[in-house]
């Protein structure tokens, strides 16, 4: 050793090491006590609403889409010294864009995906995998997110991603158990603080983020991901993977998981288990989606989180921890006003002073933000093209097709699809099964647009030309084709199960009744035709309202054997309908069910209402009640309610918000 070394070697022994080092300590001990507010925004389940628009109508809406939420993520980067930016997934799929992307044209290896280029404008700091990422299959997947996936038939080459890392903690490669995204990443930031003495100084945070998509990806997307992905349990990921992330220096866990708030006992296979997550030691703040709800919903008398254990559904926190769900299509964004406060040499969350809340892009008097204008540049080719695109003309119809009274019996936009998808299972069979053939094959179909999201949030056709767009309105999802085999006490179970769609009513109650019971997605709606007549009895329990079931005119033979066309998601098990799964699956398609449609129209070429959209399968059963039943669809609708046959269907005040609230009357028929 040279004796200037030493004589530094004896001086740093003086002072003290660690003013000797020749770079600052991880947690400078001098800010002990420091303060600092760190906003972390989320986005989630925008579904490829990158525009306010709706390539279904050709039209402009802005209520939703991702370029509004942008602005929202300016003013409060503004608000904020710092900040950091989320997605929650279900990202890439939803809207006709993202279908032209990958189903309408072949995207070239080094075309970033439009969803990704919108997001790149703003900068995000990282993001997570929905279920419905995995719609399009893995190829695409890994193409678009710039994943290599070593897995059979999925391309290996790296291509044009997001510039933002994704993790994903629980969804594991089958061949070789390692997960197919980084599940953790670390974020190292400065952030802009006060000390104890209220000076302002920047300091160092590390973050860590780990993701969670629902485990249930793998009966929802079999076709796409049988014996090539596993999933594990939230928890289980959590404890194997974030640890490590701790080891590592991180000052706060963020998890990015694509699920909601279950207090259910805990599965593995739970699909929306973040009430659990946050009792784990290693996560801090959760980022959640998928139930497309708002939480932290304060003042809301109808939110589901109100009176949950350990749910705090005013200032919002899961068990002690801030958590936030900011609704989805670009509506609203989430925002965690974290406070952080420098101890022991970590930055640590001043749970008092921290709280969440959910920003919407239209404010309860109805004024909009503003869209940011690059986000429109950035995406102005694919729009152009998927315009063109959606207006291919397949047909036309002399009827129109909407889902604004589907939950009072109209089949108009439901009778369509369960005749194409009839007609191409007993091709299929006939052709695949011929053993099979005799066998009575039904079909069921649910409205996915049924004003859950206002009062644009409709299937509405008008009659006339038919293209490409009307056919995507009515079915939404890349979903493909698949039959299931089943019995006449299996129907009944599947229509019971459809049934819970609607309240229990008691016909002695004077004040207004809601028919329709939220907490159900309008998509396990089950409709089943061909052939099929029966009842719902809304005095009794779920589970025992289906009655006078008939098939052919006749009660229903329990034992007689049916095919039901459906699609994979609810022929794999999703909705948790009796009689499906992997032991009830016939077959399972190649086909999606809206190709299927749009081929069974462009070979029909004129649809008319007396064969293809009155065929009423099912009406309440006849009850008398003391005071009115409601329910809610657009406003001004009531001339088309009475034009569908449905003339006990009144609209009795205007909601004010293009809603209307109507009632129903059922003593007696239509």
């Amino acid at each position: 050793m040279t004796l200037p070394a030493l004589r530094l070697v004896v001086s740093c022994l003086i002072v003290g090491l660690a003013a000797c080092s020749a770079s600052p300590s991880k947690h400078s001990p001098d800010i002990g006590g420091a303060r600092a507010t760190l906003a972390i925004l989320e986005s989630t389940d925008i579904h490829s609403n990158i525009l306010s628009y709706d390539y279904y109508k050709l039209a402009e809406d802005d209520s939703l889409g991702f370029e509004r939420t942008a602005t929202l993520v300016r003013e409060a980067r503004k608000e904020y010294a710092n900040t950091l930016l989320f997605d929650a997934g279900d990202t890439i799929q939803g809207t006709a864009l993202a279908d032209w992307q990958a189903r309408g044209q072949h995207l070239p290896c080094d075309h970033e995906l439009a969803m990704y280029k919108a997001m790149d404008v703003l900068g995000y700091d990282g993001g997570t995998i929905g279920n419905h990422e995995f719609n399009y299959g893995l190829s695409f997947l890994g193409q678009v997110t710039g994943q290599a996936m070593p897995i059979d038939g999925v391309i290996e080459p790296r291509c044009a991603g997001p510039k933002f890392p994704l993790v994903l903690a629980n969804v594991l490669g089958a061949h070789d158990g390692k997960p197919l995204y980084p599940p953790t990443a670390l974020l190292k930031r400065k952030l802009k603080a006060f000390d104890r003495s209220g000076r302002p100084v920047e300091a160092a945070v590390r973050i860590g983020i780990i993701g969670f998509a629902p485990p249930p990806i793998v009966l929802w997307d079999r076709n796409n991901l049988e014996g090539k992905v596993t999933t594990l349990g939230v928890v289980e990921a959590a404890r194997r993977y974030a640890p490590a992330l701790r080891a590592q220096g991180a000052d706060i866990i963020v998890a990015i998981s694509h699920g909601g708030i279950d207090t259910r006992a805990y599965s593995d296979s739970m699909e929306n288990a973040n009430w659990h997550l946050a009792r784990e030691p290693d996560i801090d703040v959760l980022l959640l989606g998928h139930s497309h709800q708002v939480f932290p919903d304060p003042g809301n008398a109808r939110s589901r989180y109100n009176g949950l254990p350990d749910v705090d559904n005013e200032r919002g926190f899961i068990h002690g921890k801030p958590a936030v769900m900011g609704n989805m299509w670009g509506k609203s964004l989430g925002v965690i006003e974290l406070a952080l406060v420098q101890r022991d040499g970590h930055w640590q969350i001043d749970a008092d002073a921290t709280h969440s809340e959910v920003r919407h892009i239209r404010s309860a008097d109805g004024i909009t933000v503003a869209a940011d204008p690059a986000i429109g540049h950035a995406v102005s080719e694919e729009h152009a093209a998927t315009i063109a695109y959606v207006s291919t003309p397949i047909g036309d119809s002399d009827f129109a097709m909407t889902t604004w009274f589907t939950a009072v019996g109209d089949v108009s936009a439901l009778q369509p699809l369960n005749h194409a998808q009839r007609e191409y299972a007993q091709h299929f069979i006939t052709e695949n099964m011929p053993e099979m053939k005799s066998v009575p094959v039904l079909s069921a179909a649910a409205p996915f647009k049924a004003g859950y999201g206002g009062a644009t949030d409709f299937t509405d056709i008008a009659a006339g030309p038919m293209a490409i767009r009307n056919a995507a309105d009515l079915y939404l999802y890349p979903n493909t084709l698949s039959a299931v085999k089943t019995d006449g006490t299996g129907i009944k179970a599947w229509l019971e199960k459809s049934a819970a769609y609607f309240n229990r009513i008691d016909p002695s109650l004077a004040d207004p009744q809601e028919l329709v019971n939220r907490k159900t997605p309008s998509y396990n709606f089950d409709v089943i035709q061909g052939g099929i007549r029966y009842m719902i009895d809304l005095a009794k329990p779920v589970g025992d309202r289906i009655v006078d079931l008939r098939y052919e005119g006749k009660p229903i033979d329990p034992a007689q054997t049916f095919i039901v066309t459906t699609n994979n998601y609810r022929a794999s098990g999703g909705g948790d309908f009796p009689g499906t799964g992997p032991e009830h699956v016939l077959f399972n398609a190649p086909d999606m069910n809206r190709d299927v449609l749009i081929d069974w129209i462009s070979r029909r070429r004129h649809l008319t209402l007396a064969a293809d959209g009155s065929d009423q399968a099912w009406r309440f059963a006849p009850m008398r009640t003391a005071g009115p039943v409601v329910f809610h669809s657009a406003s001004g609708k009531q001339d088309m309610a009475h034009r569908v046959g449905l003339n006990n269907v009144q609209q009795l005040a205007d909601d004010g918000n293009g809603m209307a609230t109507y009632t129903i009357d059922l003593s007696g028929p239509r």
